[in-house]
């Protein structure tokens, strides 16, 4: 497979390749005046982006169902349920440029987690609700933190 054809279906994979090949590249002594370190830390950092854009909408998306199903507010539940759709969507078009991203969804979950629970925990402080009120470990599998028709039941009775 040419290089074009990988770059355009799988941009993370892509990176570390490159990176790889440019160091090896410097280790052959090429006389060519370039900054080969730097340059391959530059295109891995690119990849990294990628997989802390996926991290992120994670950690969005686990707060926002944590507010649905733990929030006895009535508002802004709509906001909460929108914000969710846009997280998967974010994640969507993230794996779909960079699908070996898909194998760390596992480690991106367990930072996702934790940082989510947080954010979750500080709104719902607001409601009158201590730490003790959210799980201690992610309730929600993979295949349901990724399923457009998965929304978790309120644990108040709120739709």
């Amino acid at each position: 497979m040419g290089f074009d054809a990988k770059y355009d279906r799988d941009f993370y994979a892509w990176t570390r390749e490159q990176a790889v090949r440019l160091r090896e590249a410097a280790a052959t002594g090429t006389n060519l005046p370039l900054d080969w370190e730097n340059l391959a830390e530059e295109i891995e950092s690119l990849g990294r982006s990628d997989y802390r854009g996926l991290a992120s909408q994670m950690s969005r998306l686990i707060e926002h169902l944590l507010n649905l199903e733990h929030s006895p507010a009535s508002n802004p539940r709509g906001g909460w349920a929108r914000t969710v759709r846009d997280a998967r969507g974010q994640i969507e078009l993230i794996t779909a440029d960079s699908p070996s991203l898909k194998a760390r969804y596992a480690e991106a979950l367990d930072w996702a987690w934790r940082q989510g629970r947080n954010k979750a925990m500080d709104g719902l402080e607001q409601d009158g609700l201590g730490e003790s009120a959210l799980p201690a470990q992610c309730p929600y599998s993979l295949e349901q933190l990724f399923d457009d028709d998965f929304q978790p039941v309120n644990r108040h009775g709120l739709d």
